[in-house]
């Protein structure tokens, strides 16, 4: 199993992204989808989760801004950045908790992180 992160990028204040997480695999299920965030100098921190109910959760700094989605028959979740400000500089990572073919196991994965930089 593996997840690839992708969409990060330079931009501007009040500027938009979207980062994709693609999970690959022998998947039985997805059961949890979340996005976390490591700034310079700082703890990786939970930036914001989808269960496999349609519940989400969401940092406090990123509610109403951040929006956690997902393509089920895709294996691919998202995460949508708009009005993006300069504390959101960060490395991206996705975390995924699932079920693999033939295994009753919950299991913990993590993509590679991707770039996100807000600057003018």
């Amino acid at each position: 199993v593996q997840l690839q992160a992708s969409g990060g990028g330079l931009v501007q204040p009040g500027g938009s992204l979207r980062l994709s997480c693609a999970v690959s695999g022998s998947i039985r299920l997805i059961d949890r989808m979340g996005w976390y965030r490591q700034a310079p100098g700082k703890q990786r921190e939970l930036v914001a989760v989808l269960t496999s109910g349609g519940s989400t959760n969401y940092a406090d700094s990123v509610k109403g801004r951040f929006t956690i989605s997902r393509d089920s028959a895709k294996n691919t979740f998202y995460l949508r950045m708009n009005s993006l400000k300069f504390e959101d500089t960060a490395v991206y990572y996705c975390n995924s908790h699932l079920y693999r073919m033939g295994s009753p196991d919950r299991l913990n994965y993590w993509g590679q992180g991707t770039v996100v930089t807000v600057s003018s």
